[in-house]
């Protein structure tokens, strides 16, 4: 890292949080712009590694910085900002693919270095019927499938059944013997934080975010990460 990329570090609030950026510029090679958006937009706090309890967060920042082993927690956030997107006030799921699709560097480039885009509308034929994944990327630091299905509305439990058997039918049939488990990311528009507690889905591989679409202040963002936070230490507690 540049002197200039430490000028950003020096003013953040935590060793965790100053840790973690270094090891995000090593590991995705961020630009001093790069790092300040990121900063800016509290990527941090979206991470699942920040609502975890200090000790283990730095367990996992440790396997990272020695063994360059990086763990679903730190790759997966809650919110994604989505704002480039430019979608308006009321859209359809298939507007949502469609401008992922349009501005797909931009997508990559919030959801992190190491995804590679695979497909979309990937079909399974499963009992002579045929069902259809919004997107599927692979992860090459995690060495595994990442399916995500897009939904406009709330969270629903609903939703876990048809991941996990989009996820069960591409264990079986498209990963490769050194590949992991794939894992499944259901991205909402709002999140119904007490399902996904009671249904414990990290035990299944699969994650839930909510999207942001609309530019929103750091106030704003931060009182809505102190909800999601707020939730997530909820879900920790009560396992």
């Amino acid at each position: 890292m540049s002197w200039s990329h430490f000028i950003e570090l020096i003013p953040l609030k935590t060793d965790l949080e100053r840790d973690f950026y270094a090891q995000m510029c090593r590991l995705e090679k961020w630009s001093v712009r790069i790092l300040r958006k990121k900063i800016q937009s509290m990527l941090f706090e979206r991470m699942a590694i920040s609502q975890k309890p200090e000790e283990l967060a730095r367990l996992e920042l440790q396997a990272l910085t020695e063994e360059d082993l990086l763990s679903p927690d730190l790759v997966f956030q809650n919110p994604y900002i989505l704002d480039f997107l430019g979608l308006k006030t009321k859209y359809q799921e298939r507007d949502l693919e469609q401008a992922i699709l349009e501005k797909l560097e931009y997508f990559l480039l919030e959801l992190g270095a190491g995804f590679t885009f695979v497909e979309r509308q990937k079909r399974m034929i499963i009992d002579g019927k045929d069902y259809k994944l919004d997107l599927l990327f692979y992860h090459r630091k995690l060495k595994r499938l990442i399916a995500i299905e897009l939904k406009i509305g709330s969270f629903e439990a609903a939703y876990k059944g048809q991941m996990e058997l989009y996820l069960r039918w591409l264990e079986k049939y498209e990963t490769e013997p050194d590949e992991g488990q794939p894992i499944g990311l259901i991205l909402c528009a709002e999140g119904n934080t007490e399902q996904i507690e009671l249904l414990q889905l990290d035990e299944t591989n699969i994650k839930v975010g909510q999207y942001i679409t609309q530019y929103l202040p750091k106030d704003l963002l931060k009182k809505k990460l102190h909800q999601f936070v707020a939730a997530s230490r909820r879900q920790l507690d009560n396992k």
